[in-house]
């Protein structure tokens, strides 16, 4: 037959078998030091039948995330980082001019970018507290649940959402004396 009369399918098989022969000639001229090195220790060694299987990762249920969230939000608001880098004082002390007793201070008065490490977890604890609140009130409107258990959460939802902006406007007042006044 006629050279340009071939069909489109064996010209791939004769491009492949001339590649096949091109790599196995180039295998041949690798350095002989590498192919004894390749070769040899696989000739009388056998690699271990192992059973391994791989590790089962499952992912981490609701609530894990919920409390790791939780979590790194009250580090977050305690000022934990501010902490780490200035090394403030646990608790400070300050001294009656009348008596001359020294007494313990929780808050740094009169200095908005300052804190002891104890006000900062108080702080911290009431803004995790408002947020309890809130996923209590949540929980409460689940139609699911009975009536008595909707005015537990609600209650408790209400009363920790009260006692944390309380506390807050509490701390506000003594860490800035003329604050809202």
């Amino acid at each position: 037959p006629d050279p340009k009369m071939r069909s489109k399918s064996e010209n791939p098989v004769q491009q492949t078998s001339s590649t096949t022969v091109t790599d196995s000639s180039s295998a041949a001229s690798i350095d002989p030091i590498f192919h004894l090195i390749r070769i040899l220790p696989f000739s009388f060694l056998r690699p271990p039948r192992l059973r391994l299987k791989l590790p089962s990762i499952s992912l981490p249920s609701s609530n894990v995330v919920f409390a790791l969230v939780l979590l790194t939000y009250f580090m977050v608001v305690s000022g934990i980082v501010y902490d780490i880098i200035v090394e403030p004082p646990g608790i400070g002390s300050s001294q009656d001019p009348y008596t001359g007793a020294v007494r313990p201070v929780v808050f740094m008065s009169g200095r908005v970018n300052g804190q002891y490490i104890i006000e900062g977890l108080s702080s911290g604890f009431m803004f995790v507290l408002g947020g309890i609140g809130i996923i209590m009130l949540d929980l409460a409107l689940d139609r699911n649940r009975d009536r008595s258990v909707k005015v537990s959460y609600a209650s408790a939802g209400i009363s920790s959402i009260v006692l944390a902006y309380v506390m807050s406007m509490l701390f506000i007042r003594i860490k800035i004396p003329a604050y809202l006044r």
